[in-house]
């Protein structure tokens, strides 16, 4: 993973909840996709091609649904001290965008603050490899179609992929989904754990599920060392989502807030089809890392 990324985890393992906070110091053209009905989001609006500002300089995934917003605060005054932002008049302005994930219900009521996400950041690394029951992984759970006690346990995953001309690109994805989790082979991995095995698809399509508006989401950010321009960043975190859909089943409900962001650091010239394809692939193992570890 290109080193002008840093990623960094920080959480309430207690009351199961935390952040997982990606940064780009030296600022990364940035792009996003909502797809989920139920998103709970800051500054996407401002990460659109249409849109005048380049560059991000943080993508911050966060639990504690809306709640949890608050953790980007903690990570604008990180930057803030550190000189790093966008420049307007006399200040400089962190670009930092987020969404977040609905973990209240896991255990108590907790939601990461300013200061966890802080603390993120001051743990951020490069080459930072952890995943599993970390940072905005810590409370989610998969496949609530019965309710929470027939869930599994989520988590955050991360893949890599290295592609010719040293072009790299990793997914990171915290899996909170409504939907069940699928490996390569369509084999069920995770989700909701029916006395009968039967899946939250096959109860979808034959019962009224249980009511679980906005209580999940899968969230994450692409990160690439590629050269992209702002509405390329924008279609690679569109072509994401086709990871989500080959490994969440449903996936995108009017129950999920998926979103996910694409954070390009401009290094190396890239072939679009092949970096989009790749990107498919990393965000679809990043899934099944985020539960078989």
């Amino acid at each position: 993973m290109t080193k002008k990324f840093l990623i960094g985890h920080a959480e309430n393992k207690e009351k199961s909840t935390g952040v997982t906070v990606i940064l780009a110091p030296d600022g990364a053209v940035g792009g996003v996709s909502v797809r989920g009905a139920a998103p709970g989001t800051r500054e996407t609006d401002l990460l659109r091609p249409m849109n005048s500002v380049q560059e991000a300089n943080a993508i911050v995934l966060s639990g504690g649904s809306a709640f949890g917003l608050e953790a980007s605060c903690g990570v604008m005054d990180y930057l803030r001290e550190k000189g790093i932002g966008y420049q307007a008049g006399n200040h400089r302005v962190p670009i930092v965008a987020g969404a977040v994930l609905f973990d209240l219900d896991y255990k108590e009521f907790a939601f990461p603050d300013k200061q966890l996400g802080y603390q993120a950041c001051e743990a951020a690394l490069s080459d930072n490899l952890q995943q599993g029951n970390i940072g905005a992984g810590v409370g989610a759970t998969i496949g609530k179609v019965l309710g929470p006690d027939f869930a599994s346990k989520g988590g955050l995953g991360l893949s890599t992929l290295q592609l010719s001309n040293g072009v790299e690109i990793t997914a990171v994805i915290a899996v909170n989904a409504f939907g069940d989790v699928y490996n390569e082979k369509n084999e069920w991995l995770a989700g909701v754990r029916h006395p009968e095995n039967q899946t939250a698809k096959e109860l979808l399509l034959h019962s009224t599920p249980y009511d679980m508006s906005g209580q999940n989401t899968t969230i994450g950010c692409i990160l690439t060392n590629a050269i992209l321009t702002k509405e390329q960043a924008n279609k690679l975190a569109d072509i994401a989502h086709d990871g989500l859909a080959l490994s969440i089943n449903p996936v995108h409900t009017a129950f999920d807030g998926d979103t996910l962001f694409a954070l390009a650091s401009g290094e190396k010239e890239c072939n679009f089809l092949s970096l989009s394809t790749a990107c498919v692939e990393v965000v679809r193992k990043a899934v099944v890392q985020s539960i078989s570890i």
